[in-house]
């Protein structure tokens, strides 16, 4: 087992890619870059290394993890496919879309990764470190969030360290991450209906012109990670839609006349949406490690990735 008390901070290149397959390959967990959040990995196949997982991030046991793949063909040895799947994988993958299908007989995954449902949840990443990652380990990945179960996704090396140093072997830097929020989420069903299970990059309407109108009754059961009303949290209360700062709250803004130039974090000074997704994670650690007692956050728009934004937003308020 690596030293937890010291969690080896591991660069980018061919070296740190060949020391993260090294450890991984030990059945130790490695943060690894994607291009939405960085993900907590272990060996999708190691009941050990899985196990390792939860106690790491200290994550409920029914809350499936994400498996990550190399490539579409390595998914369908996971996975049954049907002609949707293969028709969002050619168009989205590598990406940060995540499928939940109907686990394949005999795929070598570990029970807990799909905490005993009959379906498995599944991602070919686009950032180039992990795909480096998926390629040379030649196995499947399972990689939540790298940071404690509920709290704030980490969008850069240093949030992994300051929620899991100690706790794990290692954390790849690969810089701060692209999109900033984790992947959109979609369950195709036997019946030929789907649902979107988490709003993300890919917006609900891109799907719906894929995939025709989703259907109408969800599941109870969790079947997928960001499905938990709670969750992202920064550990402060967090008021949402407002328009100028209470006393003790730190101020999180959008928009050019946002916070009439007060804010204490602006997602976005030109009102950009992707901006503002790929900012919110790092504003929330700012906030969080800041002295105000609460934190408030401004309207946000909810068209396009607005709806992941404020998805997170009232999950992290709640």
């Amino acid at each position: 087992m690596a030293d937890k008390n010291a969690t080896e901070l591991l660069g980018s290149d061919a070296a740190g890619i060949a020391r993260a397959c090294a450890l991984l390959a030990a059945g130790e967990l490695v943060a690894v870059p994607t291009e939405t959040v960085y993900g907590l990995a272990g060996p999708a196949g190691s009941e050990a290394a899985v196990a390792q997982i939860y106690r790491a991030k200290g994550r409920p046991d029914f809350n499936p993890l994400i498996v990550h793949v190399a490539s579409p063909a390595q998914a369908e040895r996971i996975a049954v496919f049907d002609s949707r799947a293969r028709t969002l994988a050619a168009r989205y993958w590598p990406g940060p879309l995540t499928m939940v299908l109907p686990l394949r007989d005999g795929a070598g995954i570990a029970p807990a990764v799909t905490a005993g449902l009959p379906t498995v949840a599944l991602r070919c990443p686009a950032h180039p470190v992990m795909q480096a990652l998926l390629r040379e380990l030649g196995e499947p990945l399972a990689a939540p969030s790298a940071n404690r179960s509920g709290a704030v996704s980490p969008t850069s090396a240093e949030h992994v360290m300051e929620g899991l140093a100690r706790r794990i072997a290692a954390v790849v830097d690969g810089g701060a991450c692209e999109a900033g929020l984790e992947s959109t989420i979609v369950a195709l069903r036997d019946d030929g209906s789907w649902q979107l299970l988490r709003h993300g990059p890919i917006d609900a309407g891109e799907l719906a012109e894929l995939l025709g109108p989703p259907g109408d009754v969800m599941r109870q059961a969790i079947e997928a990670p960001g499905q938990l009303a709670q969750h992202y949290s920064p550990g402060k209360p967090v008021r949402l839609d407002a328009v100028a700062a209470e006393p003790g709250e730190f101020l999180i803004g959008f928009g050019p006349d946002s916070c009439s130039g007060a804010c204490d974090c602006n997602l976005s000074h030109s009102g950009d949406l992707a901006e503002a997704a790929s900012r919110l994670y790092a504003c929330l650690h700012r906030a969080a490690a800041s002295s105000s007692e609460r934190i408030a956050v401004a309207p946000i728009p909810s068209e396009g990735i607005g709806a992941a934004i404020n998805d997170r937003l009232r999950r992290a308020a709640a």
